[in-house]
């Protein structure tokens, strides 16, 4: 296998949650664009449309879900879909999450705090556990959890901090599910991507143009990064080029966590 093939991904097929935009969605292009068919999963069904006409011209066979995976009953009724009536995957991207809430510590509700927990991990939990299971059984798959930098560090004036929680554990997760099953061909790393300019946030910075250059201060590279520029990462986690490396954390951030 020459360099390049060992970054193909022909004959694979890859499932993104949270696949309609955003990092999903650019990290799905870049699948496509490496070979490999997709299943997007969403909740907003004009954005999977979108997605599933513009990722289809690449010829690869692109399949969508409307789906809300917010809690872990619901990411039990999606693997049995998925497992009825779209095998194999062989590729999982954990990526759906979010903050959505602003809370102070000692504001936040415990079902609040229990929601989004399941948001940001659960749902992961139940994925890599179906899918991932089939894929041990199989013998070979790429497990890739999108983690966060809030992972790492506490992001300034937020509240709440179930996201950095759930971010932390996500990532011992990939590093104990990683041991389990490297000796059954199966890889289990994370990405901590930091701020890009995804279309969410260049709309929300539009507003506050003043708190993106402030952000932006605190990058090394002195830029919040394009959502392209997260796809090569995820194609070398994908494929051959990385049978070697599993429980990883790849910080991709500008330098943003150097400080």
């Amino acid at each position: 296998m020459n360099l390049w093939d060992m970054f193909r991904l022909d004959g694979r097929r890859a499932l993104v949650t949270g696949g309609s935009r955003g990092l999903g969605r650019a990290m799905a292009q870049a699948f496509a664009e490496a070979g490999a068919d997709l299943i997007l999963v969403g909740r907003d069904a004009d954005n999977l449309k979108r997605a599933h006409e513009e990722l289809s011209s690449l010829g690869r066979d692109v399949r969508t879900i409307a789906f809300d995976l917010d809690s872990g009953a619901s990411a039990e009724q999606l693997c049995d879909l998925l497992l009825r009536e779209h095998p194999p995957i062989d590729i999982l991207v954990n990526n759906v999450g979010g903050r959505r809430e602003n809370l102070a510590t000692e504001d936040m509700p415990l079902e609040t705090w229990q929601r989004l927990i399941d948001l940001n991990l659960t749902g992961a939990f139940v994925c890599t556990k179906r899918l991932g299971g089939a894929m041990r059984t199989r013998g070979w798959g790429r497990i890739i959890n999108i983690a966060s930098i809030c992972g790492q560090i506490a992001t300034r004036n937020i509240g709440g901090r179930h996201y950095e929680t759930a971010k932390v554990a996500l990532v011992g997760f990939t590093r104990a599910v990683a041991a389990d099953w490297a000796p059954f061909g199966v890889t289990v790393n994370a990405i901590a991507p930091g701020g890009f300019l995804t279309d969410a946030n260049r709309r929300w910075f539009s507003e506050r143009p003043s708190f993106q250059k402030e952000v932006e201060a605190l990058i090394p590279m002195g830029r919040l990064g394009e959502p392209e520029e997260i796809g090569p990462l995820a194609v070398y986690l994908a494929g051959e080029g990385s049978r070697y490396m599993t429980g990883a954390l790849l910080t991709i951030d500008g330098g943003y966590t150097l400080w």
